[in-house]
């Protein structure tokens, strides 16, 4: 893909906006896969371990990363799991097969354990606990709500003190079972099971403590052939007793089709916006003026049809799987993703990673060794800190390239965030594979008259990626030639490239 240079433009107005950025869209998920928690954050014999066994070199990682919300204990893990079973002494914990993962859970880490690591993580961290309403139901999900958040004088919430946790954990945030559509999940039920069990646990859960927020299960996949039906018969039940619904994508490069997979955030932008169009049919349905925000909890890159290289037999503790590397393309796609869910925080009120180390994540580990970053991290770990505001409204006028699978794509994908002091910052992404692609951004009413910073993520090699051998391989640089005169900003995108301009 090679195009004549041209020129891709937009124009920024404090008075054009989407909606301010709720913090909780830099979430991440932490699931009992694979190494993500054992060898992954908590690895106790360590050289950086700490007093609680807990990776501080991963720790120092996803500080710098800047997650938010962390969902927790699974994804499909969930939908067979025995909260309990992570509770109390370490030592007294049962062994449990995992039928999701077809993995040995030791429950070493539980529920206790997850909070002290988010505490450790940083006061931004905020848990996002996932209930099982695959094996068990409305019973199971109000003890562990009692347990994890009443103050006391239950026997619940006196078992959690007994535990050495005094102070109730606070956990506002609650998804009601995990991709209870998906022919995988254990327990999956139709839509009109669901729907009914979901509100009525929601509704029980709310009599413990109405200030809750709760998240009802959308499709697991867009491609589903139950997709949009499935959200308009669960919201049927659940639309006034529930917060959030939620959304799930993975996007791969298939059959060598680059320049589609270039192009995956025109498929996640079309996903949100009908799951939107599917909420508000409902509630106009039900003459609701509640309008439900997205859950986006599970997104990212991940190669599924990729055989596992590693050699995994049934029933491993901690086995590696799902450990993908990747390149500075997946990158791009990446920080295209991040853009998509940006353009969209009017709607999209909470978002998550998936997943946080070593399970398809921007950080990896070596046990009883180093961690490092992938090319991933760094498009998010920029978004957190800079993304924080208002998103503008950006009406992009680009050029475009053609692809196998959208048509037409624009080369340019492009956000920006005016944050509270004034300031904005520019993410955006090039897609064309090999020519470089001008940009020039009008400024009306922002005040600003210079160009902080140009930051790229690109490489003559679009398969440079990071590893235990060469952790530093790829880097964010910097860009010279940005300009910004008269409230016109100007500058250059490398190709297929990741951009990061601040202006002030």
């Amino acid at each position: 893909m090679s195009l004549p240079e041209r020129t891709a433009r937009f124009t920024l107005d404090p008075d054009f906006t989407v909606g301010p950025v709720d913090p909780r869209l830099f979430g991440s998920f932490v699931e009992h896969l694979g190494r993500c928690v054992y060898t992954g954050i908590h690895e106790p014999g360590h050289p950086a371990a700490d007093e609680d066994g807990l990776r501080t070199d991963v720790l120092e990682l996803v500080r710098e990363l800047g997650v938010t919300a962390i969902r927790y204990p699974g994804g499909n893990f969930v939908s067979g799991y025995r909260w309990e079973d992570g509770v109390g002494p370490v030592d007294e914990r049962p062994r449990r097969l995992d039928v999701a993962w077809r993995s040995t859970e030791t429950n070493r880490f539980g529920l206790s354990e997850f909070m002290t690591f988010l505490r450790k993580a940083g006061p931004g961290a905020e848990p996002m606990m996932a209930i099982n309403l695959g094996t068990r139901g409305i019973t199971e999900a109000m003890d562990l709500v009692e347990y994890a958040n009443h103050p006391g004088g239950t026997e619940l919430s006196d078992r959690r003190a007994a535990h050495g946790d005094k102070d109730p954990f606070g956990i506002r945030l609650w998804c009601l079972g995990n991709e209870m559509d998906g022919t995988w999940q254990t327990g999956q039920k139709t839509a009109e099971e669901y729907g009914r069990l979901a509100a009525q646990t929601a509704r029980a859960l709310r009599g413990i403590d109405p200030d809750l927020e709760l998240v009802a299960c959308g499709s697991s996949a867009r491609g589903l052939p139950t997709f949009a039906a499935w959200e308009a018969t669960v919201l049927a039940e659940t639309y006034e007793v529930v917060d959030h619904v939620s959304l799930h994508a993975y996007y791969e490069e298939a059959d060598g089709d680059r320049d589609s997979f270039l192009a995956s955030a025109v498929e996640m932008e079309a996903f949100i916006e009908e799951v939107v169009a599917t909420c508000d049919h409902v509630g106009a349905r039900l003459k609701s003026a509640k309008k439900l925000t997205l859950s986006f909890d599970e997104w990212n890159v991940w190669y599924q049809r990729r055989p596992n290289p590693h050699a995994v037999e049934d029933w491993q503790e901690a086995p590696r799987l799902l450990e993908d590397v990747y390149t500075v393309t997946d990158a791009v796609v990446f920080g295209s993703l991040v853009i998509t869910l940006l353009r969209h925080a009017d709607r999209v009120a909470v978002a998550c990673l998936a997943q946080l180390v070593n399970v398809i994540a921007p950080i990896m580990t070596e046990p009883g060794g180093p961690a490092w970053r992938q090319t991933t991290f760094f498009p998010f770990a920029q978004a957190s800190r800079h993304g924080r505001g208002t998103v503008l409204d950006v009406r992009v006028d680009s050029p475009a390239y053609p692809t196998a699978k959208y048509g037409e794509v624009p080369l340019l994908h492009a956000t920006a965030v005016r944050a509270h002091d004034g300031t904005v910052t520019v993410f955006a992404v090039n897609r064309d594979r090999e020519a470089s692609l001008p940009l020039e951004v009008t400024l009306r009413g922002l005040g600003l008259d210079r160009v902080v910073e140009h930051s790229a993520l690109a490489d003559a090699d679009p398969e440079a990626r990071n590893t235990l051998e060469e952790p530093e391989r790829v880097l964010p640089h910097p860009v010279d030639g940005a300009t910004l005169d008269d409230g016109l900003l100007r500058a250059v995108l490398e190709p297929m490239s990741w951009n990061v301009i601040r202006l002030g």
